[in-house]
């Protein structure tokens, strides 16, 4: 794994125009992402989180403002194979095995998959499904399919990778499960990370940092500090510390500011 690269996020402004009306999606949006770091970006539904998201990935064109990582902007960095990504749907192929889903963003860059057999079987065995290889996505609980899509996301050895709500379609127990999984493939890889999440216990326990948005217009209104050390275990959820400062994000979401 080559060394990670951090994300600038530099006065973003985005506009969309539905039914004849302009609708403000991003408002001076910036956010800095040191390399190696696990930021995550939470909000209300409808605040520009995934569009800041999209944005970054170069699916989304800018009215103004800019994104960098490592000197790139978004289109370069993603031909560079420099990001990775997962989204809430799985979105694997149901005729692919777990390692032919897992070795699709290789194709799509023209690099060859053959050589790359064995780090496809790392991943795999780092996402915890050893075994399952040739597995098709039908045979696969929504857990197993979101943990392919992690190692897809991880199979071009990017320095970036880009989480939008990973977990949003599980159960609340399967989900804990997986952001302790989540925590363990980061600091195994030590990539850069920007998780959008609607969950503030999932972003307290992800994450370095806590960017607090706001809608109409989507903005960052608060940046909040994770102090907790890693690695973080599940008994963190029933801390009383955690949940003070769960109470504080959720202030600052509700046009608060977090004490301290």
């Amino acid at each position: 794994m080559s060394s990670p690269a951090g994300i600038t996020l530099d006065h973003l402004c985005k506009t969309f125009r539905a039914r004849g009306k302009a609708v403000e999606a991003l408002r001076d949006v910036s956010l800095d992402c040191p390399p190696g770091s696990f930021t995550a970006l939470i909000g209300p539904s409808g605040c520009g989180k995934s569009t800041v998201l999209r944005t970054a990935l170069g699916l989304e064109t800018l009215d103004s403002g800019t994104v960098r990582m490592a000197d790139m902007g978004p289109e370069k960095a993603t031909r560079a194979g420099l990001t990775g990504v997962a989204f809430q749907d799985a979105a694997l192929l149901p005729w692919r095995t777990v390692a032919q889903n897992v070795a699709l963003p290789l194709e799509v860059l023209g690099r060859a998959v053959g050589p790359e057999q064995g780090r496809i079987r790392e991943l795999i065995d780092l996402v915890g499904l050893k075994g399952r290889e040739n597995a098709l996505p039908g045979e696969l609980s929504g857990g197993m399919r979101q943990r392919v899509a992690i190692a897809r996301s991880l199979v071009t050895e990017p320095r970036i990778l880009f989480l939008d709500e990973p977990f949003g379609a599980l159960d609340q127990i399967l989900r804990r499960q997986m952001n302790i999984e989540l925590q363990r493939i980061w600091a195994e890889t030590g990539v850069t990370t920007l998780l959008v999440t609607h969950g503030i216990d999932e972003a307290v326990f992800l994450a370095d940092r806590v960017a607090v948005m706001q809608a109409a217009p989507g903005r960052i209104v608060d940046v909040i500090d994770v102090p907790f050390a890693r690695p973080r275990e599940p008994a963190l959820f029933s801390d009383d510390r955690f949940h003070h400062l769960c109470d504080q994000i959720a202030g600052a979401l509700h046009g608060g500011h977090h004490a301290g």
